[in-house]
């Protein structure tokens, strides 16, 4: 007999509608604007155009006080706190940071409260 892993079901993303973990990350930008430590953002706002039939949708658009623009792409962690992130996820943000330079990226990563809860990121352009 075959002994093969069942692929775990991931549901599609609907273009404009948050999944918990961006509702989430809505609400941390939301208490920066709150505080004035940052100016605005919007959720999806834009899509980036990386090759013929390649784009890449950001998750938020996030103005900064000082007037950069910032895309912030936000996933789940692992529970060794590792950024859950599939490899063409990671080229699209690369590859963006190299075509868009004039703007910043960063990928947030929500952990989990056994790994002390709050966000990590990694940044680009920065």
């Amino acid at each position: 007999m075959f002994n093969r892993k069942m692929a775990k079901f991931r549901p599609r993303h609907t273009p404009g509608k948050m999944n918990k973990t961006e509702e989430d990350y809505s609400l941390v930008l939301q208490a920066e604007k709150d505080a004035e430590e940052i100016h605005d953002f919007m959720f999806e706002p834009i899509k980036l155009k990386l090759a013929d039939l390649c784009y890449y949708s950001p998750d938020f658009m996030v103005l900064s006080n000082d007037g950069f623009i910032e895309f912030h792409e936000v996933k789940g962690t692992k529970s060794n706190g590792k950024i859950l992130a599939e490899e063409k996820a990671i080229v699209k943000i690369k590859t963006a940071a190299e075509q868009f330079w004039m703007f910043k990226f960063k990928i947030v990563g929500k952990l989990s409260k056994k790994n002390g809860g709050g966000w990590m990121e990694r940044k680009f352009n920065w």
